[in-house]
C-alpha cells in the first residue's frame, strides 16, 4: 500500500502554501523562455500527467527523442528522470526549465521576471518566509506540488484489501502471471511497481541517433541503453509506452516482453522469451489496467499578476 506521508527533505517539508505556490508555477507558461510552455504543457493532468505523444515536443515545436514520463508518484522515486540524472525532486524541478530543448529559460532571468510580479512576491513570502524568490525556492515550490501528485486507490488495491468483487478472474490470473511466469515483478515491485533501477529492455531503434540512457551518467556496461523503471500506476492513462513511446497499447507492450525484446545488443539479464498464451497475455493486460485508479481532481490555477 502507498505510504501515508510523502517523503520530503528537512528544508522543504510539505505545507499547503508551498504546494499551492508550486502548482501555480507548474501551470505558469512564464517559466519558459518563450512564455508559452509550462510544466503542465507536457505533464498534462488530463493525460495521466504526460502528453499522449510518442516523444515530447519542446521549444519551437522541436520533437525530442524521449517520451514525457508521468510525474504521478514521482515523490516515491529514489532518483528522477529516465536516465536518473536528477537525484531529487528539487533538482528535477528546474531541469526542464533550463534545458535549451525544452523550456529554454535562464534561471537568473526567471528570478528577475517573477520578482516583478507582486502576486508572486506575496506567495513566496507566505511559503518560504525570508528566503525570497530565487532558484532554490522556485525548485522547492515545484517539488512540493509534485509531492501532491499521487495515485488514488485502484481496483487492484481494493481487491488486495479484501474486496473480492473489485476485480474479475482475469485480473487475478494476470497478477499471478505478473509475479510468476511473466517475470514482470523482477523490475516492477512494491506499491509503486518500480525498483528504482535501470534496464535495457531491448527496444527497437526508432532513429539512427544512439541514446545511451543511464550509461551517459554512469559508465557501467549493463547500463548502456538502460532507462529507469517507470511506475505502472495509472498506466491505462499514460500511452504511448516506453521511454521512446514506441508502443501505442499495453497489448503491444506485453507482446514485446513475450518476444524477449527486439534489439538484443546489450539486454537486461532478465529479458527472455516468455511463451505466454493469448489468454495469458490478455490476463496480464487486464491486471495492468486494474492499477488505474480514480482520476485525481485538479483545477487550473489563476496566475498572479
Amino acid at each position: 500500500m502507498r505510504p501515508d506521508i510523502a517523503p520530503a527533505p528537512a528544508d522543504n517539508q510539505l505545507t499547503p502554501d508551498r504546494a499551492e505556490l508550486g502548482k501555480i508555477l507548474f501551470f505558469d507558461p512564464r517559466l519558459s523562455g518563450s512564455n508559452w510552455i509550462s510544466c503542465a504543457t507536457c505533464h498534462n493532468p488530463a493525460l495521466g500527467w504526460s502528453d499522449g505523444l510518442p516523444t515530447a515536443i519542446g521549444v519551437g515545436m522541436k520533437t525530442l527523442h524521449r517520451a514525457t514520463p508521468t510525474i504521478l508518484n514521482a515523490v516515491y522515486n529514489k532518483i528522477q528522470m529516465w536516465d536518473g540524472r536528477a537525484p531529487s525532486l528539487e533538482e528535477q524541478a528546474t531541469g526542464p526549465i533550463v534545458s535549451p530543448d525544452e523550456m529554454n529559460e535562464n534561471l537568473d532571468d526567471l528570478v528577475k521576471e517573477l520578482s516583478t510580479i507582486p502576486g508572486y512576491k506575496e506567495l513566496f513570502e507566505r511559503s518560504y518566509p525570508g528566503e525570497g524568490i530565487n532558484k532554490q525556492t522556485i525548485s522547492k515550490a515545484i517539488a512540493s506540488f509534485e509531492r501532491t501528485v499521487v495515485s488514488t486507490e485502484s481496483p487492484f488495491d481494493k481487491w488486495r484489501k479484501g474486496d473480492k468483487k473489485a476485480v474479475n478472474e482475469s485480473v487475478k490470473r494476470g497478477f499471478t502471471l505478473f509475479e510468476g511466469k511473466a517475470n514482470c515483478a523482477a523490475c516492477h515491485q512494491g506499491f509503486n511497481f518500480v525498483d528504482n533501477g535501470f534496464h535495457n529492455i531491448g527496444l527497437k531503434k526508432i532513429s539512427d541517433a544512439e541514446d545511451e540512457g543511464r550509461f551517459a551518467h554512469k559508465k557501467v556496461k549493463v547500463l548502456k541503453g538502460a532507462f529507469k523503471t517507470p511506475t505502472l500506476r495509472d498506466i491505462a492513462l499514460t500511452a504511448p509506452y516506453m521511454h521512446s513511446g514506441v508502443y501505442k497499447t499495453l497489448e503491444e507492450v506485453v507482446d514485446h516482453y513475450n518476444r524477449g525484446g527486439e534489439n538484443l545488443e546489450n539486454p537486461d539479464p532478465n529479458l527472455k522469451p516468455l511463451n505466454l498464451t493469448d489468454q495469458e497475455k490478455s490476463d496480464l493486460v487486464a491486471f495492468l489496467k486494474s492499477l488505474t485508479g480514480k482520476h485525481m481532481a485538479m483545477t487550473v490555477p489563476q496566475l498572479p499578476n
